[in-house]
């Protein structure tokens, strides 16, 4: 990577670092790397409003490629000593998404030195944080004929500058699940005559280890208790109404789906026989995110190029990505990047992203064009 386009893209991962934004709410950021991409490239720019991309030209009828960045921050504090900490408080770049949209200017500003054969589209993503963001990115894909998407995400747990890929899940889907109970209140002294679902929520609960056993599934299915919400906190109020909230994930889609179906099914069951009104919302919901195995193939053989160590992951992240809307939709891969090991990971709020990481992934994806 040219020394002089590297220091330009280290010092914007800083700058992006200094001001993290929310899901939703990225405008600065937004604006800022568009601004950084007209000032250093010649590459078209397409405003999608939340979102957009740059385009590098080639002129002829090559297929086209395209590589994803998220630009999103999370809720947690910056507390790292650094020149460049965060400016917002209780807002932190603290998953990375700083580092690869750097690397994916970084490769713009290489497209801008040096060229390539085939037509390039460089995807900015908003709101990656709550699985919303690529689906809504996804009319890219058709609209522009891509026969493949690639993007990188960086790791701890491995030795620095190794590269971690796998066929098939990469990341599991999850979904955060509610399921509320609606009864009656009464007096303490008499709650014969409320409809308490605490008794109904506890029953649920209790089942949940036999829903997820391994020995029922082809793949991994977890349900993890996030909260439990029930009453008042009034000593003379027996509980009138209940919330209790899941996360729940799988390694397929499918047997999540089936998972949610029986949680559903159970609860309705529970309502019904103390009573009670069920309901269920959903949020934060992520695909599966599916590597092809021809995509994988071509990292590995961009790393060997490269020099770089590949490892060959036997089990898919827990951790969930939206990419995998778009993995639906056109051929591709996720790969993960380390940083070292025994180094505040992902979602700390020690945790800073490595600059070193931004030379590889650029490197990787210009090897991943000529493949």
């Amino acid at each position: 990577m040219d020394k002089n386009n590297l220091e330009l893209a280290i010092q914007l991962r800083h700058e992006l670092h200094e001001h993290p934004e929310l899901s939703y709410e990225e405008i600065w950021t937004r604006e800022y790397l568009k601004e950084f991409i007209r000032k250093h490239t010649s590459l078209k720019i397409v405003d999608k409003g939340r979102w957009f991309y740059a385009v590098y030209e080639a002129g002829n009828d090559n297929p086209g490629i395209a590589f994803r960045a998220e630009f999103d921050a999370l809720p947690i504090d910056d507390i790292c000593d650094l020149p460049y900490a965060s400016k917002i408080p209780g807002k932190g770049h603290k998953c990375g998404h700083d580092g690869h949209s750097a690397s994916l200017a970084g490769l713009a500003l290489e497209l801008e030195k040096y060229g390539a054969d085939r037509n390039i589209y460089l995807l900015f993503q908003h709101a990656e944080e709550t699985g919303q963001g690529a689906i809504e990115c996804a009319p890219l894909i058709a609209e522009n004929n891509i026969e493949e998407i690639y993007a990188f995400h960086n790791t701890s747990g491995y030795p620095k500058h190794t590269v971690a890929v796998k066929k098939g899940t990469m990341h599991c889907a999850s979904k955060g699940m509610t399921i509320t109970m609606e009864g009656k209140s009464a007096h303490a002294g008499m709650p014969e005559t409320g409809i308490n679902p605490s008794f109904a929520i506890a029953s649920i609960i209790n089942v949940i280890p036999e829903l997820i056993r391994p020995e029922n599934s082809k793949g991994m299915v977890l349900c993890t208790i996030i909260q439990v919400d029930i009453g008042e906190l009034a000593f003379g109020t027996a509980a009138g109404h209940g919330k209790l909230r899941l996360t729940i994930r799988g390694q397929y889609e499918d047997e999540m789906n089936k998972l949610q179906h029986d949680l559903e099914e159970i609860s309705l069951k529970e309502a019904e026989k103390w009573g009670l009104k069920c309901s269920f919302d959903y949020q934060d919901a992520f695909p599966e995110t599916v590597n092809h195995s021809e995509s994988v193939d071509k990292v590995i053989d961009a790393c060997k190029t490269l020099n770089l160590p590949v490892i060959n992951m036997e089990e898919p992240r827990r951790t969930s990505e939206d990419f995998g809307h778009l993995l639906k939709l056109t051929k591709g891969a996720m790969f993960r990047i380390s940083y070292g090991e025994n180094l505040p990971p992902l979602h700390d709020a020690e945790y800073d992203f490595d600059d070193d990481l931004i030379e590889e992934a650029v490197e990787i994806f210009k090897e991943l064009i000529k493949s």
